[in-house]
């Protein structure tokens, strides 16, 4: 009986490009004791495996905290599911407006001593008398009350590039971080404020709500179902958006665009920018801004250093990070000395910049046809080989290359090799291997661009 993933995220991408299906990208959270946190996610597994559903999911035994992605086709019998457990019947499904069938490549069910880790002993309160519930138009017409004062309890990297106007940014990095500095702070306004939270799905507001009642808050509201129910509420319902810029997401996608508005710059060069990556060299992966022309001269790295090392053979990289611990790193989120522009605490309200429509036309418009697909992994070069397995490649063609980690890449042919011999034309069969400026996974696919 299978209960962990035997694919890699590699394999797991290859299968979902053959497949050609819609994937939904959808998250959930509920609170409920679950005395047998083990059996639980065995059975979850079992049931999701065999529905082909991917994603990061914890369960402990406060309940359950899940973001995935699921077949479009076995929407229906993935509720089903959930409809098994009486705690989860009924339960809101938060559906991402942008999809991506490539937002998670495995399925990981981990049981934990919380879902959220918030720090708290919860046997202090009691942690079912929430807030009040406000659904988007509610939210904005409370958000217009001057007796409000609004919180962002999301992290730093995840306000940054996207908040409610006037709302409190914490400068954290984790949920637990956020309570007793927000408490402090607004230590004389327990009975005269409204006082207003909201987060990315709702969850870590639940506990939060909880807390600050139990604080001695009079008047605790709550976004309900978080800024992924908004969007789809004022979307739905043509409400205007009191949320500017991006939302902050824990999937491959890193983010939702909410409004055009670009509230945050790249922390490499200043300039506006809310596109989030991770740094290249593997013994960092440090997540920060970093605009194209950036990405593009520092080879999506953080810092000169990182740059350095990336040019290093293969076996001197690993014995540089060999006994290190970069845990802490990678989860610092943005937080290094080498990044001059970032931004977190009190952040602006009014956009840096607006979003260039025309790349969304450009996708739209651009002819291409596929032309072959990636046949080898390599861990470091910048090598590209493909398998022609349609048309005709020569030099000077425009091509993409797409994956769901690559993005999608542009450039030019320049130099062509055959089954390792220069060429100017390779046709259907050949094995093709050209110079890119990134590294190519096996998930890749090459198309030529057309007119």
């Amino acid at each position: 009986m299978q209960l962990y993933n035997t694919l890699s995220a590699e394999e797991r991408a290859q299968l979902i490009d053959e497949a050609g299906k819609q994937r939904l990208t959808l998250s959930f959270y509920a609170y409920a004791k679950i005395e047998d946190t083990k059996k639980f996610r065995d059975e979850l597994f079992i049931a999701w495996n065999a529905l082909d559903a991917l994603g990061r999911i914890y369960v402990a035994n406060e309940g359950i905290n899940a973001q995935m992605s699921v077949p479009a086709d076995n929407f229906e019998a993935f509720k089903e599911t959930l409809e098994v457990y009486d705690f989860m019947k009924g339960i809101r499904l938060n559906v991402a407006v942008d999809q991506d069938d490539h937002s998670f490549l495995k399925l990981t069910i981990k049981v934990r001593h919380k879902i959220v880790a918030d720090g708290l002993n919860d046997d202090t309160f009691d942690v079912t008398n929430k807030g009040i519930h406000l659904k988007a138009q509610e939210f904005n017409n409370l958000l217009e009350d001057p007796n409000t004062i609004v919180v962002d309890f999301r992290n730093h990297y995840e306000s940054e590039v996207g908040h409610f106007k006037g709302a409190i940014t914490p400068d954290v990095e984790t949920f637990r971080e956020s309570l007793p500095i927000i408490n402090e702070q607004l230590q004389n306004h327990k009975e005269d404020k409204n006082l207003l939270m909201y987060c990315t799905g709702g969850i870590r507001c639940e506990k939060a709500s909880a807390y600050f009642k139990h604080q001695g808050f009079k008047n605790v509201y709550q976004l309900e179902g978080g800024i992924i129910e908004y969007t789809r509420q004022i979307k739905e319902d043509k409400i205007e958006s009191k949320f500017i810029g991006k939302n902050f997401v824990f999937d491959h996608r890193l983010g939702e665009r909410i409004t055009d508005d670009i509230v945050s710059q790249c922390h490499q060069c200043g300039k506006p920018c809310d596109n989030h990556t991770n740094c290249f060299n593997d013994g960092c992966h440090l997540l920060f801004i970093q605009c194209d022309e950036c990405q593009a001269a520092m080879e999506n790295c953080c810092s000169t250093e990182c740059l350095e090392i990336t040019h290093l053979p293969l076996d001197e990289q690993v014995k540089l990070r060999r006994g290190k611990q970069v845990g802490n790193k990678v989860f610092r989120k943005g937080k290094s000395d080498a990044l001059k522009f970032k931004n977190s605490g009190e952040l602006p309200n009014k956009p840096l910049a607006k979003v260039i429509s025309k790349n969304i036309r450009q996708k739209i418009t651009v002819k291409k046809v596929l032309v072959g697909k990636a046949e080898h992994y390599f861990t470091k070069s910048k090598v590209a080989q493909f398998l022609i397995e349609n048309k005709e490649l020569s030099v000077g063609d425009k091509i993409l290359i797409s994956g769901p980690t690559t993005g999608e890449q542009e450039l030019t042919i320049t130099t062509l090799f055959v089954d390792g011999k220069s060429c100017e034309t390779s046709k259907k069969g050949d094995q093709i291997t050209f110079e890119v400026p990134f590294r190519i996974r096996l998930s890749d696919k090459l198309y030529k661009i057309l007119g």
